[in-house]
């Protein structure tokens, strides 16, 4: 076996560098000065010497890693006795620091990346980032985040009148199922849930585990979705209006968590007050607001025409935008950015990166502590570390890979946001190469801060997808061990079911026992009560131990102790790990002892197994 394998079976061999705190140094990175970084070195490796490449304002610099001392020969995390660590000072030249090792074996060198160890040259996408930006708030790292659609949570009352129903909507009885696939009635029905309701659930969201609560839009608009306002400047009557809006805010708020918004700065309703003036008077001041072409055309997001898009070159667009972003932060803890991806971004112009940072500045503004996050469904990397979007929402690096692994009979049939052939079934080696691809086109802050989801209200349900229940276990234990924020749909812990967006806006099923799995919710309960307890599944690293076709096993590294995972799709053969530690099981079953330095894992499958590694 040569010193540095390659192979995803045999990953603990390698030596291993990540952002998090255990790998590089406290303190936010300031131009001018430097951050310590570590690089960990298994024995078998065979490690020479380590390098540390830096590229200062674009030149080539190598300054070289000594062995840290303090560290070698210690449990660190619980385990590493016989590791080597390594350690430099990367100086930070420019806001975005790149920076990657070369390693010398006995072997031949070899180039760490964040997506692993190349023995051939490769490019600089793949380089580990420090990032001098403010990188957010730092109660993000402890976030679980519960979405909620107001119209199909929960009514606080009774449900809509007949004067209470607005002109184009469908009035619907809660126990209603909601239309499948498009149509003109899609858009109509009106369950009548409100902001009242979403009080009268807190306590079923906080023994979830959830801590911030993310809420669809809630201004005025002739959609149930909200996602086509008629104005930014009220909340929607039919959810209780600005009054309900507060008494939600502050009862989330005295429970310690978070309330976060959801603005759309692609677009507003064709029915919008400013949309509305600059169709009847085209020498208005808000015509500027939107693309119009001569014959009085208009660009709409997707072509559609009751969501005509912002011209974010208008100053006038500028200013009243982010006045919006700015007056709902009185109740707001941040925003998540609808269409973020498309945002500024029209023909020849591509001002996203730009309107990114002045959204987030003036969020800032507002509140400090507010936190930014962008809806992006492919990949984001080209939009973030630039002082703007904190991080995405990690369809394309989570969501994805997951139910590609997980799939189940019918994945073929279920859309993932308009991608042909349906969801393939694809290996636990395409799986992770997947995950570490993506996460590697980005810092680790911004990979950190990324919404880890399983399925939202604008896709099909994850227990379609993976068409078990112990599958969905599987999948949800990733999501709830994963570095990354946790986002759950309401109603995934349930079991809900759904193949599309629309068909997934099913009402909760509140008052239907049968239409709930309680089994699957108590599992929720303690997979993320235990994320919201675990130092090392908030803020710990990740590093890859072995990745087959139907497992993945990985630790989150913690200085205050590490947590390893091992995730089956199905039962297989056992596992051996150079591992000297304790495995204490954190459900309560037999550890496992280290035998000879060795720990061996169990077969039974499907299912996630997580440990406590301490030094035995």
């Amino acid at each position: 076996m040569t010193p540095i394998e390659l192979t995803p079976t045999t990953l603990h061999l390698a030596p291993h560098h990540d952002g998090s705190p255990l790998y590089t140094g406290p303190g936010r990175p300031v131009i001018g000065g430097s951050v310590r970084v570590w690089v960990r070195a298994p024995e078998a490796a065979k490690v020479r010497s380590i390098s540390v490449r830096t590229r200062p304002d674009g030149a080539m610099m190598f300054t070289p890693c000594e062995i840290d001392t303090s560290r070698t020969g210690r449990a660190i995390g619980g385990y590493g006795i016989s590791d080597v660590w390594w350690t430099a000072e990367v100086p930070i030249a420019n806001p975005v620091s790149r920076y990657r090792f070369l390693v010398d074996t006995e072997e031949g060198d070899a180039w760490l990346q964040a997506d692993g160890v190349h023995r051939y040259d490769v490019t600089d996408n793949a380089d580990f980032r420090l990032v001098t930006y403010d990188p957010g708030p730092a109660w993000v790292s402890e976030a679980v985040v519960y979405e909620i659609f107001p119209d199909r949570f929960a009514r606080g009352g009774p449900a809509l009148t007949a004067e209470q129903v607005p002109h184009w909507a469908v009035p619907c009885d809660w126990d209603t199922e909601p239309v499948q696939g498009s149509g003109p009635l899609t858009e109509k029905q009106l369950y009548g849930g409100d902001l009242d309701g979403i009080v009268d659930k807190l306590d079923h969201i906080a023994a979830l585990g959830a801590n911030t609560i993310y809420l669809r839009p809630i201004f005025p608009a002739v959609s149930n979705h909200r996602y086509n306002a008629t104005t930014f400047d009220q909340v929607d009557p039919l959810l209780g209006g600005e009054a309900a809006f507060t008494r939600l805010a502050d009862a989330v708020h005295a429970r310690g968590m978070r309330l976060i918004g959801d603005i759309t700065t692609n677009h507003c309703g064709d029915t919008h007050e400013w949309f509305r003036t600059a169709m009847s008077d085209p020498s208005s001041a808000e015509r500027e607001m939107f693309y119009f072409a001569p014959d009085g055309s208009y660009e709409a997001w997707y072509g559609v025409p009751s969501l005509p898009k912002f011209n974010w070159r208008s100053q006038l667009v500028r200013d009243r935008m982010t006045a919006v972003i700015r007056r709902w932060l009185d109740h707001y803890d941040g925003w998540r950015v609808d269409v973020a991806n498309m945002t500024g971004r029209h023909a020849e112009e591509d001002d996203t990166v730009e309107i990114a940072h002045l959204v987030r500045e003036n969020a800032r503004r507002a509140d400090p502590d507010a936190s930014v996050v962008a809806e992006h469904m492919f990949d984001a990397s080209a939009d973030l570390d630039a002082d703007g979007w904190e991080g995405t929402m990690n369809y394309a690096g989570f969501t994805r890979p997951v139910w590609t692994w997980l799939a189940g009979d019918d994945a073929a049939d279920v859309d993932f946001i308009g991608v042909p052939g349906g969801v393939p079934r694809r290996s636990g080696i395409a799986t992770f190469a997947t995950m570490r691809d993506f996460a590697a086109q980005m810092s680790w802050q911004s990979w950190c801060r990324s919404w880890q989801l399983l399925d939202s209200y604008d896709c099909a349900r994850v227990r379609t997808v993976v068409g078990t229940v112990e599958r969905q276990i599987v999948a949800a234990g990733l999501q709830a061990t994963l570095p990354g924020v946790p986002m759950i749909c309401a109603g995934t812990e349930f079991g809900l079911t759904a193949d599309s967006g629309e068909w997934g806006r099913i009402p909760m099923p509140w008052h239907r026992p049968a239409d709930r799995d309680e089994s699957l919710h108590k599992v929720y309960q303690e997979l993320f009560g235990l994320r919201s307890t675990t130092a090392a599944l908030q803020t710990g690293g990740l590093r890859w131990w072995y990745v087959d076709d139907d497992v993945l096993v990985f630790s989150r590294e913690h200085a205050e102790g590490s947590v390893l995972v091992q995730a089956r799709r199905a039962a297989g053969d056992a596992i051996q790990l150079p591992l000297d530690a304790l495995l204490l099981d954190l459900d309560g079953a037999d550890a496992i002892s280290p035998i000879d330095g060795t720990v061996t894992l169990p077969t039974d499958g499907p299912g996630i197994r997580l440990w406590r590694c301490a030094a035995p």
